[in-house]
């Protein structure tokens, strides 16, 4: 997750769809709030999992108590959990999460490093067959960042989807436009996995609604007829503007509430991006990056 170069916004050739979102127009910052909390509490199809407390990054292992007083709070108000790893602590997140009754996508993180690539396959194999896999996300963006051959991902995705029972399906994340740069990666998933973010293409809010519905139509149109879900979006509260782009509270709170209302409106399965604030993320994306969750990172809702 971060800049997209060469897909920068561009508003004239922004393409109006039919969902325009909330008018916002005559709310008050508490109306707004209100709203949002409404919209909170009505509950989301899936949430992104944020592992890492204060003093914590990538490669810490983390424990089975911690990764369950997160599931408790995430619990009351997503249908859906998705994990990014399956080593270090987080295979305790599907275990737990189908344990308190929700469903899981768990994905297996792939990198150069073909070691830990090793690891990650095997463990998502084993929880698969474990029965802790509702859907099997095998990478997670490795061709926007150059990790991996397509052949290499292809590999994986296929090692996969033979080692795991047939009803759960199997799929590679990815920004949406990747669907269409790589056919093949439609071909060998059962269901197209689509990061969607406005934010890291320069969009102003205002026009943001409108600009993921077009990054999901590419999708769509890519897929096939095969089922698309938004994998990833969200907005920062806090940090540094990206071209059009601003973080704060209330740009974030009027994205939350229309991509939820969009969602349900279309029946369109959404991962929000993301739970928890985690701070080790301002190493690798600036200060913005360790601002995108619902709760800040003492666990405490934000609006």
């Amino acid at each position: 997750m971060s800049y997209r170069e060469g897909k920068d916004f561009s508003l004239e050739a922004l393409e109006y769809k039919s969902y325009k979102g909330v008018n916002f127009d005559t709310y008050s910052n508490k109306e707004l709030n209100n709203l949002w909390r409404k919209t909170l509490d009505s509950g989301m199809h899936g949430i992104c999992f944020s592992m890492y407390e204060d003093g914590q990054e990538p490669g810490d292992t983390i424990t089975e108590a911690q990764v369950e007083r997160r599931i408790k709070i995430l619990k009351p108000y997503s249908k859906w959990i998705r994990s990014f790893s399956c080593i270090e602590g987080n295979e305790h997140i599907p275990r737990l999460a189908h344990k308190h009754g929700l469903k899981t996508m768990v994905g297996a993180w792939l990198s150069d490093d073909d070691e830990k690539n090793e690891e990650e396959i095997n463990a998502l194999i084993a929880l698969a067959n474990e029965g802790c896999v509702d859907i099997a996300a095998v990478g997670n963006e490795v061709l926007y960042r150059n990790d991996l051959s397509l052949e290499a991902l292809l590999d994986f995705m296929k090692r996969v989807r033979a080692a795991i029972p047939e009803h759960i399906p199997v799929g590679y994340v990815d920004a949406y436009y990747e669907f269409s740069v790589h056919p093949e990666l439609v071909e060998h998933s059962d269901v197209i996995l689509s990061n969607c973010y406005p934010f890291w293409e320069g969009c102003p809010e205002a026009y943001a609604l409108n600009h993921m519905q077009q990054m999901y139509g590419q999708a769509m149109d890519a897929a096939k007829g095969k089922k698309v879900i938004i994998t990833e979006t969200g907005w920062p509260s806090k940090g540094e503007s990206l071209k059009g782009a601003d973080p704060g509270e209330e740009h974030a709170m009027k994205y939350f509430i229309n991509t939820q209302a969009w969602a349900k409106k279309s029946n369109i399965d959404v991962f929000y991006f993301s739970s928890f604030d985690e701070s080790w993320k301002v190493g690798p994306e600036g200060e913005v990056g360790a601002y995108w969750g619902l709760w800040d990172k003492n666990e405490k809702l934000k609006f």
